[in-house]
């Protein structure tokens, strides 16, 4: 058996669903980032444990989740509030870890949008670093995001969970994505000025994981990158296929990309500490501003 941890925060629309999908374990852990809404209520109406912890950042509340909360197993599982444990899954990754040659499995999403299962357009198989022996894996921050440290060797499921990224409504994802563009800037201006991209892997790496990262290094440096991304998920992966939630997932990166961009343009111009932790300028900064300093034409 492996113990299941559940990441929250004002997930009151998806936490019963997830929480009811993952009690195929006995040890399910509700790690909450000290929510504002109904999300600890309802959740405490099932036989789960929940642990609040003021969120960081992702990489530093999964690695303080791994650290300071005990579970029942060795091996555990990561589920996100909008994620589903699916028995197939749970199947596949009771039979994943009595393997004594791998202390880690990747598990690749099924993006959920309007109502559908949009393969083509999300660069499908995407995968995401879920199942692990506890002890031999953390997480540090990406961006928004996060990217896992492993001690050993990893393999791949070949399950995968499904996704329901936009639940909450297009408002909260344009709320969400907004918030996340300006982590996305700051790491993008990080790579361009230090990082460089590996052709060793984007070529020749040894799994997709590795040449999907050289990829994205090598996407950040290219010309019209948000138009690129557009006729790259769109008509090369074959997005036009996945209908109107194909077009709309499509327009919607292509919009987030294009706002990375212009917050490193931000970044780049603007004085230090000039955008808020929602990626918006302060106040006391827009007053001595001129507004033809910060037009991105100029």
């Amino acid at each position: 058996m492996f113990s299941i941890y559940i990441l929250t925060y004002n997930e009151e629309i998806d936490i019963a669903a997830c929480i009811e999908s993952a009690l195929l374990s006995d040890d399910v852990i509700v790690v909450d980032s000290c929510s504002a809404d109904r999300t600890v209520e309802i959740a405490s109406r099932y036989p789960v444990r929940i642990v609040q912890h003021a969120f960081e950042s992702h990489g530093r509340q999964r690695t303080w989740m791994l650290q300071n909360i005990p579970t029942s197993h060795e091996w555990v599982y990561i589920l996100e509030a909008d994620e589903r444990m699916t028995p197939e899954l749970f199947a596949e990754c009771l039979k994943a870890i009595q393997s004594q040659e791998y202390i880690g499995y990747y598990a690749a999403e099924r993006v959920m949008f309007m109502g559908q299962w949009i393969r083509r357009s999300t660069q499908y198989p995407r995968y995401q670093m879920r199942l692990f022996r506890k002890d031999k894996v953390w997480f540090t921050d990406y961006g928004h995001t996060e990217r896992e440290v492993c001690d050993g060797k990893t393999s791949f499921l070949k399950e995968t969970y499904p996704h329901y990224t936009n639940s909450k409504g297009l408002s909260r994802w344009i709320e969400k994505h907004n918030r996340y563009s300006t982590d996305e800037a700051k790491e993008t201006l990080r790579q361009l000025e230090n990082g460089k991209v590996s052709w060793q892997d984007l070529l020749f790496g040894d799994s997709e994981v590795e040449k999907r990262r050289a990829l994205k290094d090598l996407s950040l440096r290219l010309p019209f990158r948000p138009l690129l991304r557009f006729l790259y998920m769109y008509f090369l992966l074959g997005g036009c296929l996945d209908g109107r939630a194909g077009f709309a997932w499509c327009t919607l990166q292509t919009f987030y990309e294009y706002l990375i961009l212009l917050k490193v343009w931000e970044l780049k111009h603007l004085p230090p500490a000039s955008l808020d932790e929602d990626g918006k300028l302060s106040r006391d900064k827009k007053a001595n501003i001129d507004p033809a300093e910060v037009s991105p034409s100029n």
